[in-house]
């Protein structure tokens, strides 16, 4: 005699279902796809942007519950949003800004402070406001980069800038608990602005990429979003960096 099998279902729960992530620099690229994603694991999702039309596109195309168009590095600005926010949030991803080259003795002094604090100064900001907004198990995910790792001809002080990052981070995520803070260091990633950025050599870079990258293929936004949101649900991961660079770092 034989006993009729279990049914076994192969379905799982939303990692993020019924919580709020806020993804500051929403309106394209790793943080349009991160609030896609977040979405897809039942979150609601608030975008931040700059530009009013590409935020206001962004939401409806993810189904935003809320967007809010200042610009980040504005500190009263910032505050004020997170002031007006009406409930409690979860997470908070910040992927505004990006680095900037060049030779060092052809930098002023103001502009390489500038380079030096203005990640530095805004993730402190976001962590500041965001803190009295966040469930006790809530995440902070800040961006960074791997290229900035080499010293090198032109690179100027980004390296100095990328080497502040990973002990910010876990300074942050102590004095934060039991909140978690997290740093996602990105290679290339194939995104509007890198396209800006390349212009005309971005076919170039991506065939270059894919011949000598590990994975044989270029990181795109899909990719770090993934990581963000399982950085967001996994309620053991702080004060850590994680490359996503396809291997770049190794074969550059």
């Amino acid at each position: 005699m034989t006993s009729a099998a279990t049914p076994f279902s192969t379905q799982r729960e939303p990692e993020l279902a019924e919580q709020t992530v806020v993804v500051i620099g929403g309106s394209a690229g790793i943080g349009l796809e991160t609030a896609r994603r977040a979405r897809a694991e039942g979150a609601d999702v608030i975008l931040v942007g700059r530009n009013p039309d590409r935020l206001e596109q962004a939401a409806r195309e993810v189904g935003a519950q809320r967007i809010a168009a200042f610009d980040a590095n504005d500190a009263a600005a910032l505050a004020k949003f997170f002031h007006d926010l009406p409930t409690p949030i979860d997470h908070v991803m910040v992927t505004a800004g990006g680095p900037r080259y060049g030779p060092l003795l052809e930098m002023d002094t103001a502009e390489v402070r500038d380079i030096i604090s203005d990640r530095l100064v805004l993730y402190l900001e976001v962590a500041r406001n965001a803190a009295g907004k966040m469930r006790p198990e809530g995440t902070l995910v800040f961006m960074g980069g791997t290229g900035g790792r080499r010293v090198g001809r032109g690179v100027g002080i980004v390296s100095a800038a990328t080497a502040a990052l990973p002990p910010f981070t876990a300074t942050l995520a102590l004095e934060l608990a039991p909140a978690r803070v997290n740093l996602i260091a990105a290679g290339f990633v194939d995104t509007p602005l890198s396209a800006a950025l390349l212009g005309d050599r971005l076919e170039e870079r991506r065939n270059e990429l894919r011949a000598t990258l590990p994975i044989g293929r270029v990181v795109g936004p899909a990719d770090v979003a993934a990581l963000a949101v399982h950085i967001m649900s996994n309620t053991a991961l702080t004060g850590a960096t994680y490359d996503i660079d396809g291997g770049q770092q190794f074969v550059s």
